[in-house]
Parts: C-alpha cells; structure tokens; sequence
C-alpha cells in the first residue's frame, strides 16, 4: 500500500522546524516560569552545541528531550498541563504530548536526572546543575551531552556524536574524561568516523 504524499513544498519543511522550536520554547518557558531546574538534552542540545560552531552541520530534530529531577515531576506536570500539554506513561516513558492527535515521538520527553535509563546503563543522566544558558532555555553541557549520547549509544547518537566531531567540538583527548566503556565507544568514532 502506498504512503499517501502531499506535493513538494518548502514550507512544510519549514513548518516542521517551527513546531518543534515552538514546542520547545513553550515547554520551557513554562518550566521557568514555574521555577523548575531542567536542561534540554538530545537532538536539541546537539544542535545548539553544533551551531556555536557551524551552523552548517546543524541537523533538525523531532521531539524535544528535558532533563528534570524526579521529585519536580507534578510540578513539570501541572507546568506543562496549564500550557496545552497533555502528560501520558507509555513504555515506560513519560511524555508530554502537544495536544490531542500528537504522535508521541513529537512530544516532550522526559529523562530523569541522575537515575539511569536503562538498568544496564554505565551511568546515570546528568544532573540539571550539569547545564548552562543557551539564550531562551537550559542546555546540558558538551561534557554532560557526550556523556548521554555514549550511553544511549543508538545509531541515532552515534549520528549526533560525529556531527560534535565533524565540528571539532570532541576531539582525541575526550575518550579520556569518561569511563572506559564510554571512552572505548567513542574511540571508535573517532578511529573511524564513518563506521
């Protein structure tokens, strides 16, 4: 069965930036607003790390991942809530949806700071001290983010993870700052960027 497709239109991908800058400042605001540490993460961070560098090599994400503590959840919740958001736990996941009809891999999702992701995982997500101003919101530190995406270590942050090399933003001194299973990870990144 064939997916049904719109005509080309730049606009529509320019859209699909704006909604996820939109919902990004919304949720961020309200946490601010409601004087809850947070700090983005993910694709989001990626790019605005990247873009202090070379806005060239900036890649579009779809959701928007925040680090908050767990002991601010219903404080994030009723934050988000009151700006449209709409909380769900699904597999094991708490995300905000931005209202009815929102795919879950658009929402808001949460990661909870200093608790692993997965049981297995080397370490556990920063703290959102491990953050600094990025302008309208929080962003995890280069440090903390690398950190993130070696443990998460999917195809998709081994993407984000060389396009910090490409930017020179990680460099043959970085493997060191981690432990060994994280620095062997990225040392195979930096041997063979491409593979």
């Amino acid at each position: 069965m064939a997916v049904p497709t719109v005509p080309f239109s730049w606009d529509r991908l320019m859209n699909a930036y704006e909604k996820v800058r939109d919902r990004m400042e919304r949720a961020t605001a309200a946490l601010r607003e409601a004087g809850v540490p947070y700090a983005i993460a993910g694709g989001n961070a990626v790019a605005v790390h990247v873009a202090r560098v070379d806005e060239s090599l900036v890649r579009n994400t779809r959701d928007v991942d925040v680090v908050i503590r767990r002991s601010d959840l219903e404080a994030v919740r009723t934050a988000l809530e009151a700006r449209g958001f709409i909380y769900r736990h699904v597999a094991g996941l708490d995300i905000f949806l931005d209202g009815a009809g929102t795919k879950a891999g658009e929402g808001v999702h949460l990661l909870f700071a200093n608790e692993k992701v997965k049981e297995a995982d080397p370490t556990a997500v920063p703290d959102v001290t491990e953050s600094e101003d990025a302008e309208k919101f929080r962003v995890l530190t280069l440090d903390g983010l690398v950190r993130t995406k070696l443990v998460a270590f999917r195809d998709k942050d081994r993407t984000h993870l060389r396009d910090m090399i490409g930017a020179a933003l990680i460099d043959a001194t970085w493997p060191a700052r981690f432990p060994a299973q994280l620095g062997d990870r990225l040392q195979t990144l930096l041997d063979d960027p491409n593979g």
